[in-house]
């Protein structure tokens, strides 16, 4: 299982990926067969091509992410972080929560975003 400094030093690259605009950075941290669930109660995406293929359409529309607080650990396998998503493009703002669980190579094997209409501002 992968230390807690291992999984919040992910969920950071996760982050700095995104923001410096490199998809390939960001799916580079699931294992092959990650499942991801954005946002939880929509179809999940699975597998590398999808997953690589999802965070290419997300970086391209300029989305920048800002931490609200902490990343948090967990007692397990698990690792969390409340951000805010800026989308300028679409004049749009989601604030979300990321849950991110790890396999034993430190990959992550699912990401669940918790996000709901309330939660985005025009």
């Amino acid at each position: 299982m992968p230390t807690q400094e291992e999984m919040k030093a992910a969920l950071q690259g996760y982050v700095d990926g995104f923001n410096a605009g490199d998809p390939a950075a960001v799916a580079a941290l699931f294992a092959d067969d990650a499942v991801v669930e954005d946002p939880v109660g929509h179809p999940r995406i699975a597998g590398r091509a999808a997953i690589d293929e999802f965070y290419a359409n997300a970086v391209a529309g300029g989305a920048k992410l800002s931490l609200d607080g902490p990343i948090r650990g967990s007692h397990g396998d698990r690792a969390a972080m409340a951000f805010t998503v800026e989308v300028p493009a679409m004049g749009m703002r989601i604030r979300a929560i990321d849950v991110m669980t790890f396999g034993p190579d430190g990959k992550i094997v699912k990401m669940e975003a918790h996000w709901g209409p309330d939660d985005i501002e025009q």
